[in-house]
């Protein structure tokens, strides 16, 4: 197992640069990392055009924001291996840039972080998805 100082800077990559590579790569999985919560109601994204699946595993559990111990068990539950291609989004793209970290730190080999996430920075009202991440790109994305 790689040590911590041993894992190269993880890559980030732009949602349109993301939801492209999720059309051309049946491998790759988009690994949404954000909270219940926010996936029923802030919404996430579509990825019914790509043939791929989306995972919803939360890094930090709500409501306490405790990290997910679980998360790479739960991950691999779901078929995930350290080869698959992985791209992790959440909301601004901070909790996914620590769940790629970790999931580097156990091996896994191609971990990318949404650059923004799925709603970006909040604009001068202190409203998200109108300046940069997913939803502001204008990628397919469901509510509810």
């Amino acid at each position: 197992m790689p040590s911590a100082d041993s894992i190269a800077l993880i890559p980030h990559s732009t949602p349109q640069e993301t939801w492209d590579a999720l059309r051309s790569n049946p491998a790759a999985r988009l690994v949404d990392v954000r909270t219940q919560p926010e996936w029923t109601y802030v919404g996430v994204p579509d990825l019914s055009d790509t043939g791929n699946p989306i995972i919803l595993l939360s890094w930090l559990v709500y409501p306490t924001n405790a990290r997910n111990e679980a998360f790479a068990s739960q991950l691999a539950a779901q078929g995930i291996t350290p080869d698959t291609p992985l791209y992790l989004i959440c909301r601004s793209g901070v909790r996914s840039l620590a769940a790629a970290e970790h999931l580097a730190t156990l091996g896994y080999q191609s971990c990318v972080n949404v650059q923004d996430g799925f709603e970006g920075p909040a604009d001068e009202q202190r409203h998200r998805g109108r300046i940069a991440g997913w939803k502001a790109s204008n990628l397919p994305w469901i509510q509810g």
